[in-house]
């Protein structure tokens, strides 16, 4: 047990495997309702592939919490988690360091953050170790056990949800950009900005001209790259694909993609480049910055060596290389009941990537979703799921659909969300004001549903009333 947990001998009611944004947010949301939780992380005893650190809530691919405006699908759930007290917006609020039109964070001091409040936590446990099956002696004495260990759960885990399932594991591939030293960043070449002034000068950006693009994309797809497990298909998050991936779909889709210059303009020519490289901060200090879109999975001599071609990074000082790393979700629309339990064994629940949603912000809302919803159970309290029109209640939704048969992991969209109606403005023009009309909805929606659990349990309550 860790030392900074309080009374370790005793057991909590509920036990969660994986200290990972999900596992933290729903031992959280628990805690306020006074049951005792016990967190299970394998670090540092196992390390998956992409972590680095002992933390909990590490960031292990990009800093970013992605767009922060409430008419963003993703700003807007981010809304629905602060006025439900989520722990992980708290943190990432306090640690945001300069990113445009996005909210990105300081990930060490966020991780470091949400470490320190879960260790003086008096209702939540700590335990270093690994749990490579259900049946684990360390979980017998649980009366409810929520599986929260990400997509990057580890092989003896993984195997074992293969068996209760009865389904194949379903997978995707996802990769990570590098980070470069601040310091070794040729600034007499690159330039501050963000696209169209949103949010001042936050980004860094490498611009290329024609021929510096077309030479970079050949070197770039002709690079050696780490080859995937010998018997899966190369299937990529569309979110994250590797660089060279995208460009493999034709040689100008970079330039239309995460390399885009719309909205730039190169103070040293005065016009916009061709393309450009965008670089964002890493942490509040401004020492190290990530390549925006630049996941990768080309071998690291060979990273090193095509990516010093960019202009303004020809001796930059690579703080980490890019990875690719294979990712495991349930096929939950067919085997999770509307409370993400198993539907045959309502004792194991879930929450996090592994249900299949897709991103940071995704998975925190599942975990505060979980959290909520057994901590009524327990509490012998019936209470709804969120209401559809609510972003938490539409990415619910999609976890429950079956309309394909081909689940996928997917972010939240506005798509997930149900149709407006009444007489809208139409085409490109009105879409702001559609999505304005989406988010006021919501908000209401999410406003009833958020009263209805503050009388089951007064302790949930938001910063929003405070």
């Amino acid at each position: 047990m860790d030392s900074g947990t309080n009374n370790a001998s005793a057991p909590g009611s509920v036990a969660i495997i994986g200290g990972g944004l999900a596992g933290c947010e729903c031992a959280h949301q628990l805690a306020k309702a006074g049951i005792r939780t016990t967190i299970f992380e394998m670090r540092p005893g196992k390390r998956s592939q992409a972590h680095k650190t002992d933390h909990l809530a590490e960031l292990v691919c990009s800093n970013s919490f992605r767009a922060a405006s409430i008419e963003n699908a993703v700003g807007l759930i981010k809304e629905e988690m602060r006025r439900l007290g989520s722990l992980i917006m708290e943190v990432a609020d306090v640690s945001k360091v300069p990113a445009g039109g996005a909210h990105a964070v300081d990930r060490d001091r966020f991780a470091e953050g949400v470490t320190t409040q879960i260790h003086n936590n008096p209702n939540i446990q700590i335990d270093r170790t690994e749990i490579t099956s259900l049946d684990a002696d360390e979980l017998s004495s649980f009366d409810t056990i929520v599986v929260a260990t990400g997509p990057l759960t580890s092989e003896g885990l993984a195997a074992d949800l293969v068996q209760r399932t009865d389904k194949e594991r379903l997978y995707f591939y996802d990769a990570i950009a590098p980070v470069v030293e601040a310091d070794s960043i040729d600034y007499s070449i690159v330039f501050a900005a963000s696209r169209y002034g949103k949010g001042g000068d936050d980004y860094l950006n490498c611009p290329m001209d024609e021929p510096t693009y077309y030479a970079f994309i050949e070197e770039l797809l002709a690079a050696e790259k780490i080859p995937l497990h010998e018997m899966d298909d190369p299937r990529f998050f569309p979110g994250c694909q590797p660089i060279e991936e995208i460009a493999r779909q034709g040689p100008l889709s970079p330039a239309y993609g995460p390399m885009k210059p719309v909205g730039l303009t190169d103070p040293q020519t005065g016009k916009r480049p061709f393309a450009v490289v965008q670089l964002r901060t890493e942490n509040t200090a401004c020492t190290a910055y990530n390549l925006v879109g630049f996941q990768t999975r080309l071998k690291y001599p060979e990273q090193k060596r095509v990516l010093s071609q960019i202009p303004g990074l020809s001796e930059a000082v690579f703080l980490r290389m890019g990875s690719v790393h294979r990712n495991t979700y349930l096929d939950s629309p067919r085997i999770l009941d509307d409370r993400l339990r198993l539907a045959h064994t309502p004792r194991i629940r879930f929450a996090g990537q592994i249900t299949g949603v897709e991103g940071y912000v995704e998975s925190t809302a599942c975990g505060l979703l979980q959290g909520i919803f057994t901590a009524a159970e327990l509490l012998g309290k019936d209470l709804n799921p969120p209401p559809p029109a609510s972003a938490l209640g539409s990415m619910l939704a999609h976890l429950r659909s079956t309309v394909t048969d081909d689940f996928q992991p997917s972010n939240i969209h506005w798509g997930h969300f149900p149709p407006l109606t009444g007489k809208l403005p139409r085409g490109r023009r009105g879409r702001r004001e559609r999505r304005a009309l989406m988010a006021e909805r919501s908000l209401n929606a999410l406003e009833v549903w958020r009263k209805s659990i503050t009388e089951i349990v007064p302790q949930q309550i938001g910063e929003f009333e405070r």
